[in-house]
């Protein structure tokens, strides 16, 4: 027998981490729900669009070009695409066999959207239904609210463990607690280019690719480090 629901409220609750959530939890909510692929995606975290970016990802990511991302945009509410369009017509939008149905729902911080999280079945398979919306909008809604709640929670930089200096420190946090680099630049009272060009140096310092290695890397939740200070690294 498969999980509940009700389990999965449970489960996302007692989520120590995004990292938690990103990946056993969303796994859980897949399988769920039966889905080929899954994924939990925040917008800050979504590559640069520019002349590299291959036609495939500018498309998906295009809400000129991609309805159901566009009706999450605009709606804030879960969608698969058969409630917006006719059946057949999302395959000729997106020919991918294991993208032939796709169900998209809203993670949402203080009246905005600031990520998503989205299932995929073969083409060959049942699309998803208006059960499958109501369970993902109830997902969302704890979703979004246990991730307030752990962005809220205070980090720890263990400045011994890395070479950054204190305002790369400041960025850091910034950047753990999910602020874009416009956001972090307005709070620190910099340019958002000045943001990216740091965000750079440290990525070159740590020896990490992306946002969230960087903030695996230099922080832990306050409430997870007591008792562990003197265990080697």
């Amino acid at each position: 027998m498969g999980i509940s629901l009700s389990a999965l409220f449970q489960a996302i609750a007692q989520a120590e981490d995004e990292q938690e959530l990103r990946q056993p939890i969303v796994a859980k909510i897949g399988n769920y729900f039966a889905a080929k692929r899954w994924g939990l995606t925040f917008l800050d975290q979504f590559p640069a669009i520019d002349e590299h970016t291959p036609d495939m990802i500018k498309r998906a990511l295009s809400l000129d070009h991609n309805p159901v991302l566009r009706y999450v945009v605009q709606r804030h509410a879960a969608v698969h695409e058969e409630v917006i369009l006719p059946p057949g017509v999302w395959q000729r939008i997106c020919p991918r066999t294991d993208h032939g149905h796709v169900m998209l729902g809203p993670i949402v911080s203080d009246g905005q959207l600031v990520g998503g999280i989205a299932f995929t079945r073969y083409r060959y398979h049942q699309a998803f239904n208006a059960d499958n919306l109501a369970d993902l909008n109830a997902l969302c809604l704890h979703l979004s609210t246990r991730l307030a709640v752990l962005r809220s929670k205070p980090f720890v930089f263990r400045m011994n463990c890395s070479n950054i200096t204190p305002r790369e420190a400041q960025i850091a946090e910034l950047v753990a607690r999910g602020f874009t680099n416009a956001k972090i630049g307005a709070n620190l009272w910099i340019t958002e280019n000045s943001v990216k060009q740091a965000l750079k140096r440290m990525f070159r310092k740590l020896e990490v690719s992306s946002r969230a290695e960087m903030v695996a890397k230099l922080c832990s939740i306050e409430d997870r480090e007591q008792g562990a200070e003197n265990i080697p690294e």
